[in-house]
């Protein structure tokens, strides 16, 4: 029963959610673009031949640079497979264009509406279905197992919060997770939720996240970006979400450290002219990464010589430029990582571990419960409860380098110690794939 009024519900909402791509087209263009994809039409081009077809599905940023090592060594272990990435968002897919460009195909994955998802099934011939951290489609499950494609949920985490959620659901709930050929849970407490919702073959393979490596090029740019600022204080606030901002400037103001710079980085590029707005009526002096430097500043980042300098009473610098997150963190002696300070689940604090900065965040992580705890257990992070908490660790860490040097170098060690879920990872699905033709790695 729960199932057909799920089914029935969606050709309630698909027009809905057509209708809401479009307004959201008006902030972010790329939403009103491949709208037919969403309903399981196929790109332009498709290429057809025999070989095996990997499909890896990351709704968006966070998830697509997550699913990158894996796919990678998917890539490297099969050659003769091809390889489809699905997204939900523009900007996962811009994502992925930027990582990947050529070497995989792309397309947005369809809403949950059974002849969309067959449409998309049949268009594709996956041979394997790859599902990263939380993804869960009751009727793609169903479809796939219909149609014999093994799908298998990677780097799974399932929250206290979400667990709760999906146990009031009961036998339906089991039937839909047990749907998954294979779940690789990110820790223990994952497994043993998903495992209490139904999943079968559950294993812990560690958090994929922690195999993202800040590419050297990038970390180089962020050095010279700080020799660039100058001697002043820098922190980062990185991955904010709405109303969030608002946050982080109180923190800044109460900042007991007058010069100090602030990087502020959104989380989502349609909001960058509003955050910008926001900043400038805080009667703060703001300048945007895309209007600082230019040619000079790559030449800097080129050569580690700081020829274009940060103007000393700019304040807030907006980063504003996708792909560069590992750069502002290298510029950073701290950072603070968004979606903490409000009710949002907190954000991915592992790419600042590794670059070796010293991590804030605040009290809402329950997307990131496992890492926040075991990153604050080994000394390289600090959870705080408030804006004006933020400000008073962060002044504390300014005024003492030797703090900041061992949370710097405990993050480094944090980030190195988790490696290699990646490789567990691949080992299990490349039994998964037809083994003809193959390479194994």
């Amino acid at each position: 029963m729960l199932r057909a009024i799920y089914r029935a519900l969606w050709w309630v909402v698909a027009p809905l959610a057509v209708l809401r791509l479009l307004i959201r087209s008006r902030r972010e263009r790329g939403y009103r673009e491949h709208i037919g994809e969403r309903f399981g039409y196929a790109p332009a081009r498709v290429l057809e031949d025999d070989a095996p077809l990997i499909w890896v599905h990351a709704v968006s940023v966070g998830e697509t640079r997550a699913a990158e090592p894996l796919i990678t060594a998917l890539m490297k272990a099969r050659p003769d497979a091809r390889v489809l990435l699905t997204h939900m968002t523009p900007s996962g897919r811009a994502t992925g264009a930027q990582l990947f460009g050529d070497r995989v195909q792309r397309c947005y994955l369809p809403y949950d509406l059974p002849h969309a998802v067959r449409r998309f099934l049949r268009t594709w011939r996956p041979s394997l279905g790859i599902v990263m951290e939380t993804e869960v489609w009751p009727t793609l499950i169903d479809e796939c197992r219909a149609a014999d494609v093994p799908l298998v949920l990677t780097n799974a985490r399932m929250s206290a919060r979400s667990f709760k959620r999906a146990a009031r659901f009961g036998a339906a709930a089991r039937e839909v997770f047990g749907g998954f050929s294979r779940v690789l849970a990110q820790s223990p407490s994952d497994a043993e939720r998903l495992t209490a919702l139904g999943a079968r073959n559950v294993a812990v393979l560690g958090n994929m996240k922690f195999d993202m490596a800040t590419p050297p090029e990038l970390v180089a740019r962020g050095r010279a970006w700080r020799e660039a600022i100058g001697a002043r204080p820098v922190w980062v606030a990185a991955s904010t979400r709405e109303g969030e901002e608002a946050l982080v400037l109180d923190a800044f103001a109460a900042l007991a450290a007058p010069q100090a710079l602030l990087i502020l980085v959104p989380r989502h590029p349609q909001r960058f002219d509003e955050v910008a707005a926001l900043v400038e009526r805080r009667g703060l002096r703001c300048m945007r990464r895309s209007e600082w430097g230019g040619a000079a500043l790559a030449a800097a980042a080129a050569t580690h010589v700081a020829d274009a300098p940060l103007p000393r009473d700019v304040t807030v610098l907006l980063g504003d430029s996708m792909g560069e997150l590992g750069a502002y963190y290298a510029a950073s002696d701290v950072a603070f990582i968004g979606g903490s300070l409000l009710p949002l689940g907190g954000q991915n604090l592992i790419e600042a571990c590794a670059v070796g900065v010293p991590v804030l965040i605040g009290p809402h992580v329950f997307n990131f419960t496992q890492a926040t705890l075991d990153a604050v257990a080994a000394g390289a992070a600090v959870q705080v409860a408030d804006p004006s908490d933020l400000a008073r660790v962060l002044g504390e860490l300014f005024a003492d380098k030797a703090r900041r040097v061992a949370m710097g170098a405990a993050a480094s060690a944090f980030a190195a110690r988790h490696r290699g879920a990646t490789q567990r990872t691949l080992d299990v699905l490349l039994t998964l794939l037809p083994q003809d033709g193959g390479v194994q790695a």
